[in-house]
């Protein structure tokens, strides 16, 4: 966790000024994640960043939990919240191993660029699905870097992100493919109801504990 914290709070500020790179995938992907949630929904943000998903997603539910592994993410996100005057959003410094662990349950759990960067995202797919109520539902969006519909990228990322590794300036990052993304969803007991690719390299999906 030391060594992913200590990446991310580098990043911070500059993340927080970046602007969507997509912004009509980024709404599309809002709009169908909130299709999903209802009003009386306690929903979870793994890895939330500096919190402007969940500040957007806040009107449309009860309370929403945004955790991420970087102290600097979650003081920004709690800056906003409070700017913004939201009262239902509350941000915490938390693994996504650990993001789960809370003595309430949630009805959703969401997670967008996030399972990527994860090691060992299967034992985190399995938490969720344990933590989740019956018909909960687990969204997320993941860039697939390894997925041959991204075409030539998929090998230049791999042989980009190592030396980017070696010299701190790319945190863990793994090269799943479509299939392999949704078959550990499965492995962990949950249906996928929804699929998609918005943008193109970032797998989008729904799967609900039956």
């Amino acid at each position: 966790m030391k060594d992913a914290a200590t990446f991310w709070d580098k990043v911070a500020p500059k993340y927080a000024q970046d602007p969507i790179k997509d912004m009509a995938a980024y709404e599309y992907t809002l709009e169908r994640t909130k299709s999903y949630l209802g009003a009386d929904d306690r929903v979870l943000e793994m890895g939330c960043g500096t919190g402007s998903t969940a500040l957007l997603i806040a009107p449309h539910v009860r309370e929403i939990v945004g955790t991420d592994v970087s102290p600097a993410m979650i003081e920004i996100a709690t800056t906003k919240a409070n700017a913004e005057g939201i009262k239902n959003a509350k941000f915490q410094v938390s693994t996504a191993r650990g993001a789960t662990s809370a003595p309430e349950a949630f009805d959703a759990v969401l997670g967008f660029n996030l399972f990527h960067l994860v090691n060992g995202a299967e034992d985190v797919f399995a938490e969720v699905y344990r933590s989740l109520p019956k018909g909960g539902y687990f969204i997320s969006k993941t860039p697939c870097l390894g997925d041959k519909s991204i075409g030539l990228k998929r090998f230049l990322f791999k042989a980009m992100i190592p030396p980017m590794q070696w010299f701190g300036k790319a945190p863990y990052v793994r090269f799943f493919t479509h299939r392999e993304y949704e078959d550990a969803l499965r492995f962990a007991g949950f249906d996928i109801v929804e699929t998609g690719n918005f943008p193109a390299i970032s797998r989008y999906v729904v799967a609900r504990k039956t």
